[in-house]
């Protein structure tokens, strides 16, 4: 079933998909709102308006797999998550959003290299993508590794200052790592 799925979305077309550079423009535009957002609601705003624009550069049948997948990640079904979003990547291989859902169902089933190796792919492609350098500091931290893990939520910081508890885990990175250095 899965693989009848598969090709028929294949030969979707990719009707809806934002033209690239206007997606660019817009995300910029976005981005700085979020670095610059006066308060937590506009930063809401200015997170949701790139989480929008993130979402418009699936085609209809990337974004229909993506949405098949986190429902499966959210269920818990780990294999189901990871296949959906293998096809998803298959489909749309320069998606940033793909490789970082793909990390969250292989940290789910437990393989946190595969993990790291599509959160550094979905940071390659969009180094601004901030979930997957949020995924990149759990798992930092997971790992023992304390100063990684500050270096990743210091970057998200510089791009989203107003983060929901982002100043609280930074201070208790920034403890764990100078526990370390000791």
């Amino acid at each position: 079933m899965r693989r009848a799925l598969l090709a028929f979305l294949l030969l979707a077309p990719a009707a809806f998909a934002q033209p690239a550079d206007q997606a660019a423009r817009d995300l910029d535009r976005a981005f700085e709102a979020l670095r610059e957002a006066p308060d937590e609601r506009g930063a809401q705003l200015a997170e949701a308006a790139i989480r929008q624009i993130w979402s418009r550069q699936a085609t209809p049948a990337v974004a229909l797999l993506i949405n098949r997948g986190v429902r499966n990640l959210r269920a818990r079904q780990a294999d189901d998550a990871l296949e959906d979003f293998d096809a998803a990547i298959t489909l749309a291989p320069t998606l940033p959003d793909a490789w970082q859902w793909r990390a969250q169902a292989y940290a789910l089933a437990g393989d946190r290299v595969a993990a790291a190796a599509d959160l550094r792919e979905c940071l390659r492609l969009d180094p601004r993508h901030f979930p997957a350098l949020i995924s990149l500091s759990r798992l930092q931290e997971d790992a023992g590794d304390y100063r990684g893990a500050l270096r990743s939520h210091e970057a998200v910081l510089a791009m989203h200052p107003r983060l929901p508890a982002g100043e609280e885990r930074l201070r208790e990175l920034r403890r764990k790592a100078e526990g370390e250095a000791m």
